[in-house]
């Protein structure tokens, strides 16, 4: 009979008493209590990597600021150093040792303990010790000093929320160039222009792309801006802004730590009991966000509009076909990608309305709904990134104009009467226009009838460069503030 070998454990203890918890891992107590209590989504902070990364320059900072005021021997501020560095350069390589669900109560306090307990054990290994040898290394004595969750898990997440926003960017302006690309392509397929799904006047598809890159190269701009919020921190805080635990000057001290680790220009807080509280800048962050949502999701709507039919719709353009679009109906082939990127945005906008509840939800000297702010915010971040690239690679890079389609709405079209108005006047087009519908001709064919004017003067009104009375734009070239840095 086979004897099955017991697994290596180490006892740990805490306010409410002792748990085995397994050699080889390097998480303690504390993340064993919240992987028991909250079995919510099937989603771990693990999958963060940028708030791994963030959690860790915090807690490197913090070490080097308390070897600055004499609280950490340096031999146990350096070894802390260097298990952060470990999982500030692989954050992604340490998922499994930060298990627990997204979703938690304790305004991340959870979230740190597990950082503290990591950290400890990764520095315990460097200077030649076991895991859980808590007297040489201790998570809270050490890691933690002079620290609280409310001032660490703040500062994480604005760090975290600044660096994924970098890919957005990078996106965002791929797509842009993409739709460039396609506006200059389309600088002179005619079409007709509509307001209230209505015939209106002509215009060129490459003017209705070039307005799709510049709803974009708005956005780019205002998120940029918006995100320079994050970096106004509350680190020194502590448990309510008052720095309690802390010397004279540390808040200060360890931003500059920090900011050098970061590479960021980093501020402290103007009133870090207000800051500890405040969750206001992820309100507005995710409001920039949600105008990116629904920005996209307008011009998925379009894109549908225009490559509908084939037979039946607009089909001004064609989108590419990427996969049989019915299970009953043959030769069908329906829009995909504008469809998944259109629920991606209902996905954001409701992410923002989570976020909004959240920090309303504050209460007296601290806002407990932190995580929910957290996972809302990064899920709607990656959400955009993955359907922006979707959307540029899958979608808008191999649009097809369908030209003559587009020029032959135009002509027939009782919309281009407009260019007759102030010719013949606002109540005889209207006549001419009116007599078009009823009897089914063209606006060209009713004014050669009436005698009102000739073929050649029609020709002349009727031109490529008549028809389209263009107001320059600026052409859109990626400056140092939408650059990524």
């Amino acid at each position: 009979m086979e004897t099955v070998q017991p697994l290596a454990v180490r006892i740990e203890k805490d306010l409410l008493g002792n748990r085995e918890v397994p050699m080889d891992q390097y998480y303690g107590i504390h993340t064993l209590r919240a992987l028991d209590n909250f079995k919510i989504s099937k989603h771990t902070v693990g999958e963060q990597s940028h708030f791994i990364r963030a959690l860790a320059q915090v807690k490197k900072a913090s070490a080097q600021a308390n070897q600055n005021f004499g609280l950490l021997a340096e031999d146990k501020s350096i070894a802390i150093q260097k298990a952060c560095d470990v999982l500030i350069d692989h954050p992604e390589q340490w998922a499994t040792s930060f298990p627990s669900d997204v979703y938690q109560g304790g305004a991340g306090t959870s979230i740190n303990m597990n950082s503290n307990e990591v950290i400890a054990n990764i520095a315990l290994e460097i200077l030649g010790y076991e895991k859980g040898k808590y007297d040489i290394i201790h998570p809270n004595d050490h890691v933690n000093k002079s620290q609280s969750t409310n001032d660490v898990y703040p500062t994480a997440l604005r760090l975290a929320t600044y660096y994924a926003l970098d890919q957005l960017f990078v996106e965002m302006n791929n797509l842009i160039n993409s739709l460039i690309l396609k506006s200059s392509e389309f600088n002179f397929v005619l079409k007709m222009g509509r307001t209230q799904l209505q015939d209106a006047v002509p215009m060129t598809l490459g003017q209705e792309f070039h307005a799709f890159a510049t709803l974009l190269k708005e956005d780019i701009r205002l998120i940029k801006k918006t995100r320079h919020l994050l970096l106004e921190i509350n680190l020194g805080a502590t448990a309510i802004g008052t720095g309690v635990n802390t010397p004279h000057g540390y808040a200060n001290v360890a931003n500059q730590y920090l900011s050098k680790i970061t590479d960021l220009n980093l501020i402290g807080a103007e009133d870090y009991v207000e800051a500890t509280s405040d969750c206001g800048v992820f309100i507005i962050l995710s409001s920039a966000l949600k105008r990116l949502a629904v920005k996209l999701s307008k011009i998925c709507n379009d894109l549908r509009l225009l490559s509908s039919g084939p037979r039946t719709g607009l089909a001004e353009i064609r989108l590419p076909e990427l996969q049989a679009g019915s299970s009953i109906m043959p030769a069908k082939v329906n829009p995909v990608i504008p469809e998944v990127v259109n629920q991606i945005a209902f996905k954001v906008i409701g992410n923002d309305l989570t976020i909004t509840f959240a920090a309303e939800a504050g209460q007296l000297q601290l806002n407990v709904m932190e995580p929910v702010i957290a996972v809302s915010m990064n899920e709607s971040i990656e959400l955009l990134i993955s359907a922006i690239r979707t959307l540029d690679e899958k979608c808008v890079q191999g649009i097809v104009a369908n030209e003559q389609t587009c020029f032959d709405a135009v002509m027939r079209s009782v919309g281009i009467i407009t260019l007759l108005d102030p010719i013949l006047g606002h109540a005889k087009c209207d006549e001419i226009g009116k007599q078009c519908i009823a009897e089914n001709k063209t606006i060209q064919e009713v004014v050669l009838e009436q005698g009102l004017l000739t073929q050649a003067q029609l020709d002349q009104i009727f031109s490529f460069e008549n028809m389209i009375s263009e107001i320059a734009v600026e052409a859109y070239e990626e400056t140092e503030v939408d650059r990524v840095s």
